[in-house]
């Protein structure tokens, strides 16, 4: 059933793809059956990579099961090494794979490559996607790290848990680099992306490592401190309080007072700005992967202003501190990969701005709310050809933005909305060209809800009685900006249904307004 609807999370051996599509070096031997190399669309089509994911398919049929599904392993194996001359391969096999039990691992081990051979054992129907790119950075490292090396002369680090397909990972990394060259920290290797097979050799000289994504690397930190005593670094830099705490945790970790330079931050003197009075106390919602959700939060709250109505996330293996941070914020966490239970939530919350992934973009778009994505999954837009990390200092600059102009563009379009029956306006007017947030009709609106929500469930139904809306009701709640007319619809229709009206007039939607204004 998960394949007829969105998902946030593919199975496991799509996170494998990710790691080894952001390596070089490395090759991917999937044994899998024809039709499971859709996933090599993410990359090219989404991601806008220039060239195929490293991965080698079995892609047996139907007709191959009654025969040695086993030699198909074997002949892909010998094809990837011949055809590719890598310097390490991994072997896996898919969901559907899985269920013939052929034992990748096992048959590769015994065909005398003279090369790294690095099986895989993703159980793909009980973990998904983060776990399968966490476990096959991990199994890598364990690999190919585990021979102890000197300690490089001066302070270096290690950075973890880049992959293909992450949000923003190519230039959050960029930037992270240029942030700890500030402190005089070198980067002895940045992996999995852009990593060889030799460079995760090389990653036991490090003094510490620098986890950006724990869902992706954790895993292989956790391992490194233990095998090889390498410390690692627990506040990802995301926004500007976080971005400083990480700062002086490197400045603990690698000996130095140096600081890198912040003259070109400009969120802290606009969050300061009368300017931003207006944005002040937004209800946001937040949901995505854990790490994304957690830091944004942060910045939502403490740096823009914004009170935290909801937030949830999708990997449930990081279940626990989303919870204890919802409870935090006085909130309850939504652990959930169903979107439609995430679309439900925002409907009952009515928040004024969406923090998350594509799916809640969607969402929004249908809620008529605001919505920044700040999490994968993403499409092709969330992948920018120019540099755009969210991480550091530049990458508050860019969280600035795109917190802001969210709001901003909306606000635009309710103004339009509002005067369009001014003599200056006309009928056949659209959206202005920022497009992508307007609030969709309220006749659509209405149109939608009755059409996706049995009668009974109707706002406003009490007993056998419907409360209605009268035409110039109707005209006055379109003149209360999009963020606020949802909740200004709700609250309304329950002050009439708890005073038994059944017609609510403009002075009854005052009146509700002056009711839960007190």
């Amino acid at each position: 059933m998960k394949l007829t609807v969105w998902t946030y999370e593919g199975p496991p051996h799509v996170g494998a793809m990710r790691v080894a599509t952001a390596m070089k070096g490395l090759h991917y031997v999937l044994h899998a059956p024809q039709g499971d190399t859709y996933a090599d669309l993410l990359f090219t089509m989404i991601e806008r990579r220039d060239h195929r994911p490293p991965v080698s398919y079995t892609t047996f049929q139907a007709r191959d099961l009654g025969a040695d599904t086993a030699n198909l392993f074997k002949t892909a194996c010998q094809d990837a090494v011949d055809r590719f001359d890598p310097q390490a391969i991994i072997v896996g096999a898919s969901c559907t794979a899985e269920l013939i039990q052929d034992d990748p691992g096992g048959m590769s081990e015994t065909m005398g490559f003279d090369i790294p051979v690095i099986p895989l054992e993703l159980p793909s129907y009980q973990r998904k996607e983060y776990f399968g790119a966490d476990e096959t950075f991990y199994q890598i490292v364990k690999a190919l790290a585990a021979e102890p090396v000197a300690r490089t002369e001066r302070v270096t680090c290690n950075i973890l848990g880049g992959t293909a397909l992450g949000f923003r990972h190519r230039d959050d990394i960029r930037e992270i680099t240029g942030l700890l060259a500030d402190m005089g920290v070198e980067v002895n290797v940045a992996a999995p992306l852009d990593a060889t097979p030799a460079d995760i050799a090389r990653m036991p000289a490090a003094h510490f490592n620098v986890l950006l994504y724990p869902e992706t690397g954790e895993s292989a930190a956790r391992w490194l401190e233990k095998t090889h005593g390498q410390p690692w670094t627990k506040v990802v830099p995301l926004g500007v309080g976080a971005t400083r705490d990480f700062i002086a945790e490197v400045q603990d970790l690698a000996g130095t007072t140096a600081k890198p330079d912040e003259s070109q931050l400009r969120l802290p003197w606009w969050s300061a700005s009368v300017d931003s009075t207006y944005l002040t106390g937004k209800r946001v919602f937040l949901f995505g992967d854990a790490t994304h959700v957690m830091t944004m939060a942060r910045v939502a709250c403490d740096e823009m202003g914004f009170e935290v109505a909801g937030l949830g996330c999708y990997n449930r293996e990081f279940a626990r501190p989303i919870r204890q941070l919802a409870k935090e914020y006085g909130v309850e966490a939504l652990i959930t990969d169903d979107y439609l239970e995430v679309e439900r939530t925002i409907e009952e919350l009515a928040p004024e701005m969406i923090l998350g992934t594509q799916m809640e973009r969607h969402i929004g778009k249908r809620l008529g709310i605001p919505c920044a994505v700040i999490s994968a999954p993403v499409h092709v837009q969330d992948f920018p050809a120019r540099y755009s990390p969210v991480m550091g200092f530049e990458g508050a600059n860019v969280l600035f933005d795109t917190l802001v102009h969210p709001l901003v563009m909306g606000l635009e379009e309710h103004l339009l909305a509002m005067f369009r029956e001014d003599f200056e306006f006309h009928d056949a007017a659209g959206p202005s060209h920022h497009g992508g947030h307007s609030p969709k009709p309220l006749e659509e609106a209405m149109a939608g809800q009755a059409a996706s929500e049995p009668a009974a469930a109707e706002p406003g139904a009490t007993g056998g009685d419907v409360v209605t809306w009268l035409a110039d009701a109707e005209r006055e709640l379109k003149k209360i900006p999009f963020f606020v007319r949802g909740k200004a619809r709700r609250n309304t229709e329950t002050y009439a249904a708890e005073r038994g009206v059944t017609e609510i007039s403009v002075d009854t939607l005052y009146e509700a307004k002056a009711h839960y204004a007190r």
